[in-house]
């Protein structure tokens, strides 16, 4: 049977470039490769077809010949696929792998790399988070080494190229036309072998210290936002750019107000008295004070709000509002006189307990249904 064009095989125009063939030769092997179709005679030939076209067509001096004689430039060669053919081949392989496990063309994996990311936790008070601040920390990271300037040699000497890789921190394996890619067994992929190791750092180019930073918070903070200090964390290796610093934003209780994202809250005692016939009171704000006006019969549960005294969020607008929940507070440690008069109070209140006391009235009629449906 006669043979097809290469490259019409290949799927390719007659003046595609060397980029465009491989691309579409390594498509092909990907999916007529015998392991991936075990035992389909089809794609077996298909496969050992697209191989030659692609080793003739790789090769400048087999791609001449057979532009201008056709099959019969180059017959001799094409069913041995010869020494170049079938580097050609294995180099294309060794892409279609390096494709699929993430391995790097043209010679080894880079071995310079960026430093690792550091997270540090940082509490701070309710005030600090709402009108932002200023403050020290102290850190554990890893830096480059003043000794050896991160190179990891001993001072006057310096890393030799890895003999086994020639610097490229991975070795090739060849197995017939397969050609795959490890990392290299004597430099473990650096690329590098240090004889003589820097004795501070022990060869690792970095070493450990604590160093202390000026953070600034922002005003708006809030629980488990994270700031990033660019390049404040650990430095890289054989050259490559540190790491960042994460704080993470921390917020400790306080003692009068809850905050509720851009919303403040908080709980307001008042007295008997003051609930009953009504006043006004003062209570705390992040800024200082504010003074409201109890109306009254102010029963416990209600809510006073006062517009922008909470907290300005880092991507708000506006302020938050403060929230003053009412709490009727019992007097205790009464004297008898105080007592005398709350009795006295109560016997003139039960005459007409459905006016004085309209919650405990429905409260009782709603008692008493529901036991009357039972």
């Amino acid at each position: 049977m006669a043979k097809r064009d290469y490259y019409e095989v290949l799927g390719v125009n007659r003046d595609a470039d060397e980029s465009a063939i491989k691309k579409a030769y390594r498509k092909l092997a990907m999916k007529h490769h015998p392991d991936r179709n075990a035992g389909d005679v089809k794609s077996e030939e298909l496969f050992k077809e697209a191989k030659e076209a692609y080793e003739i067509l790789s090769d400048p001096s087999k791609r001449a010949a057979y532009d201008q004689f056709g099959h019969a430039g180059v017959d001799a060669s094409a069913a041995g696929g010869g020494a170049g053919g079938a580097q050609g081949f294995a180099d294309a392989f060794s892409d279609i792998f390096g494709d699929i496990f993430g391995g790097a063309r043209g010679g080894g994996r880079s071995n310079v790399h960026r430093g690792a990311d550091l997270r540090y936790s940082l509490e701070i008070s309710l005030e600090q988070a709402a009108h932002g601040t200023e403050t020290k920390i102290r850190i554990p990271t890893m830096v480059a080494c003043d000794t050896c300037h991160g190179d990891g040699s001993k001072p006057g000497t310096s890393p030799k190229t890895c003999p086994t890789c020639n610097g490229h921190g991975q070795v090739r394996m060849q197995q017939g036309f397969f050609s795959i890619q490890q990392t290299c067994p004597k430099c473990y992929g650096s690329g590098k072998i240090i004889a003589h190791p820097c004795p501070a750092c022990h060869g690792a180019g970095r070493v450990k210290q604590h160093k202390t930073l000026n953070v600034k918070i922002p005003a708006g903070v809030d629980e488990g936002d994270r700031i990033r200090v660019s390049g404040e964390g650990e430095a890289g290796t054989n050259g490559g750019p540190p790491g960042d610093l994460y704080v993470v934003i921390h917020l400790s209780s306080h003692s009068v107000f809850q905050r509720d994202g851009d919303h403040l809250h908080c709980e307001i005692p008042i007295s008997f008295t003051t609930a009953a016939l009504g006043g006004e009171i003062e209570i705390p704000t992040l800024e200082g004070h504010a003074k409201i006006k109890v109306p009254a019969e102010t029963q416990t549960g209600k809510i006073f709000r006062l517009r922008e005294k909470g907290i300005k969020g880092v991507r708000s607008h506006s302020k938050g509002d403060l929230l003053c929940h009412v709490v009727v507070e019992t007097p205790v440690k009464l004297t008898p006189r105080q007592k005398e008069l709350l009795e006295e109070l109560e016997s003139i209140s039960q005459k007409d307990n459905s006016r004085h006391s309209p919650r405990a009235k429905s409260w009782m009629d709603k008692v008493k249904d529901f036991f009357s449906d039972k």
